[in-house]
């Protein structure tokens, strides 16, 4: 258990000498116990003794196989813990990110981090009407536009710059979906016909995501993985960055699983994005839709897999919101009338409203 971990050498070898100190819970994506929708989990330690700095630090806790990552795809273990990598990478290139104050990942299992505090902006939007946002997602979309600039140089020793969204990957995501989101939640199995039709959908939805401009991708930029300290914006469980279509990270904030972005307040972000970063404006819009499709498509199947495998019920609530940003691309993309359809018929209680 996080509380009763032996936490001494660790602390002495950051503080130089043997401190007391406690073991609390923390509630934000930085430090929930569950270690949110990953097999890490999190604690807050504090210290008890006046003369040592910092007072508090978070406690990241690691899986057995700390080297592989969570988002699943068959990916390759990396040789060094991909937090600790992408991270010196990011700090280096002037991007907030905590600090990580102790690696001991090879010899405990555990990284000592830098506490961010418990406000995420998921928890900041909760406490202000949707109509005040529009301040809060400028200050999230200038970040990206900054952490998009600042990471664009390739740089060979961070792990992010070796990893793609390949087609592999792509259409594995989308089976994910059809395995979770659809057969096993509807309790169906499709038809050999309907499910050639989807297949063929999804990988003519796969050539079109390849095709599209790539960049550095932090992979889950949304308002969980945000955390507001000391008055300004922080990023979070970048881990899984890699090389990818280089609007996936708008994607994340815009079409926000844990939360329902209006559809003038999402315009309103996608023109500051495109501005920030010298883009077309159009074309920045037709590769969120694109990319919103799959996205989203994963995501709600993702959230059932991890209750039914990972036996995580927290985030099935979230899986009519991921839906509904599918409706919408679904809409609003161009020429996916053959994926339209194919869901359409797949799952009509989801998607026979868009046909």
């Amino acid at each position: 258990m996080m509380g009763s971990m032996d936490l001494g050498p660790l602390l002495e070898a950051l503080y130089g000498r043997r401190v007391e100190h406690c073991v609390e819970s923390v509630g934000s994506t930085i430090g929930r116990g569950r270690g949110d929708a990953s097999s890490r989990s999190y604690a807050r330690v504090r210290i008890r003794d006046a003369g040592v700095a910092p007072q508090t630090s978070v406690v990241m806790q690691l899986p057995n196989d700390p080297l592989r990552s969570d988002e699943g795809g068959g990916r390759e273990r990396t040789r060094e813990l991909a937090f600790v990598n992408v991270q010196r990478c990011m700090k280096a290139r002037g991007v907030p990110v905590p600090d990580v104050l102790l690696d001991a990942s090879r010899s405990h299992g555990k990284v000592l981090l830098q506490d961010l505090g418990d406000t995420t902006l998921e928890k900041r939007l909760g406490s202000i009407p949707a109509g005040g946002w529009a301040p809060e997602y400028d200050a999230a979309v200038d970040l990206l536009a900054e952490l998009h600039d600042r990471m664009a140089q390739p740089d060979p020793a961070c792990v992010a710059y070796g990893r793609h969204f390949d087609r592999a990957l792509l259409r594995w995501e989308l089976d994910h979906y059809r395995e979770w989101g659809l057969e096993a939640r509807l309790g169906i199995t499709l038809a050999s016909e309907l499910r050639t039709r989807l297949d063929g959908a999804f990988d003519r939805l796969v050539d079109r995501l390849a095709s599209l401009p790539m960049g550095f991708v932090h992979r889950d930029y949304q308002s969980r993985n945000l955390m507001i300290h000391d008055g300004a914006l922080w990023v979070i469980d970048f881990q899984d960055a890699l090389m990818g279509p280089r609007i996936y990270d708008l994607v994340a904030l815009l079409c926000d699983s844990y939360v329902d972005v209006a559809p003038a307040l999402r315009e309103r972000e996608i023109e500051r994005y495109a501005a920030r970063r010298g883009l077309e404006r159009g074309a920045v819009a037709a590769e969120l839709h694109l990319v919103a499709l799959h996205r989203k498509l994963k995501d709600s199947g993702r959230f059932v897999f991890i209750d039914r495998v990972k036996k995580n019920p927290d985030f099935l609530p979230h899986v009519p919101q991921s839906l509904e940003y599918v409706r919408r691309a679904l809409r609003l993309a161009t020429d996916v009338g053959d994926l339209r359809e194919a869901l359409a018929e797949a799952a009509p209680g989801d998607f026979g409203s868009v046909v």
